[in-house]
């Protein structure tokens, strides 16, 4: 079963979530604050975490990049803040999904399903991965990517990565030269049953530009194709 950290100080929210997964087979663990939250983080070993932005001992934000500084697990934030520009800076402080409250529990169960699903893909278990799957090199920037481990490495650094910065590098590397639209990038990451706006993926490109290139004003790797998408140039 699915293990989910749940870091929500209210105590009527809290409840109902918690009663909720508990009935759809989930292994839920609460928290009231955020220093619980990353004590658990050892001690629970979550596959999922619900994070809510408005805790008593931490800002949403701040917290949520202290969790991703300490784990690739898929991040959802809950709050009833529904700016666009709250939900552009938890995207770019590393969070994978934002629902606003009130929500709907079936909507809530289908976005964790969704990440959990491309946050454990399968490997194939009667043969092992073939090895130009595994690893993929671009020489000309010394760009490795491990697929089974899910790790990059830049000009010999590790770099650390969201779930979906990982996922949308990974699809652009694989496929160089070929143009995505925004709408393309988004149902790779989501699936059609979740939601992320085109503003995200601009915010998590931007993201990807800060990690890899040597200057982010002048892309050489990542570029943008005007009125269409994204690319990757070897």
């Amino acid at each position: 079963m699915d293990r989910v950290l749940l870091i929500e100080d209210d105590d009527i929210i809290g409840e109902m979530i918690c009663m909720y997964l508990k009935e759809e087979g989930f292994i839920i663990h609460r928290c009231l604050n955020g220093k619980e939250g990353l004590a658990s983080l050892h001690d629970f070993q979550p596959d999922l975490i619900l994070l809510d932005l408005i805790l008593p001992d931490f800002e949403g934000t701040e917290l949520c990049n202290s969790l991703r500084s300490k784990t690739n697990v898929p991040i959802i934030i809950i709050s009833s803040n529904s700016k666009v520009s709250e939900k552009i800076e938890a995207f770019t402080v590393g969070a994978d999904d934002y629902l606003c409250k009130p929500f709907s529990m079936h909507e809530m169960k289908a976005r964790i399903q969704v990440l959990l699903r491309r946050f454990k893909r399968e490997q194939p278990i009667a043969a092992p991965p073939a090895p130009a799957r595994e690893k993929v090199t671009v020489p000309a920037m010394e760009l490795q990517i491990n697929l089974e481990k899910r790790t990059l490495h830049v000009r010999g650094e590790s770099i650390e990565m969201t779930f979906s910065e990982f996922e949308l590098i990974r699809l652009l590397v694989e496929h160089p030269e070929r143009v995505y639209r925004r709408e393309d990038l988004i149902n790779a990451l989501r699936g059609f049953d979740s939601y992320i706006n085109e503003r995200a993926i601009d915010v998590h490109i931007t993201n990807l530009r800060r990690k890899i290139e040597v200057n982010p004003k002048e892309p050489k790797f990542i570029k943008t194709v005007w009125g269409v998408g994204y690319k990757f140039v070897i």
